[in-house]
């Protein structure tokens, strides 16, 4: 299984670009905090950050830039990939990225200064839900069978 989910902040503004064909695509870089434990048995743990390569296509290309700008905090779930090429001065070439399926929000509207994303969401009332009956149970009594499937 290949599947990645990190959250954490942009280093800098996603630029969108756009293939030859006219495939929406933008690159950018993701600051994710990692935990770790000291060496020493008494010291305590502190936090390094990993600055991960992420890439975009079509859609999801297009939100990213749109509504988040450096310092903008916002997870992604993808895949790693890691591709190679020959350069320019005919070196072989290596990256290993991840490929976002998906990006949420982390940030409110008023701490990412998006400017008014899903404005009608957060004017939308609650919906109200009913508790069920503390008192009584909701469970069905299973009779007991020894006749076993295995």
């Amino acid at each position: 299984m290949n599947k990645v989910v990190l959250c954490g902040r942009l280093t800098a503004d996603p630029e969108l670009k756009s293939t030859q064909n006219g495939v929406s695509v933008v690159t950018f870089t993701l600051a994710v905090n990692r935990r770790f434990q000291s060496r020493s048995a008494d010291a305590a743990q502190g936090q390094q950050a990993d600055f991960i390569n992420l890439v975009a296509w079509r859609q999801t290309a297009e939100f990213i830039s749109k509504y988040f700008k450096k310092g903008s905090a916002l997870c992604v779930t993808g895949s790693i990939q890691t591709r190679n090429w020959q350069d320019q001065q005919g070196q072989r070439r290596y990256a290993t990225e991840v490929v976002v399926d998906e990006a949420m929000f982390v940030d409110s509207r008023n701490e990412s200064n998006a400017g008014g994303y899903m404005a009608d969401a957060y004017a939308a009332p609650a919906p109200s839900f009913s508790t069920p009956d503390a008192g009584a149970p909701n469970f069905e009594e299973l009779k007991a069978d020894d006749d076993l499937p295995f």
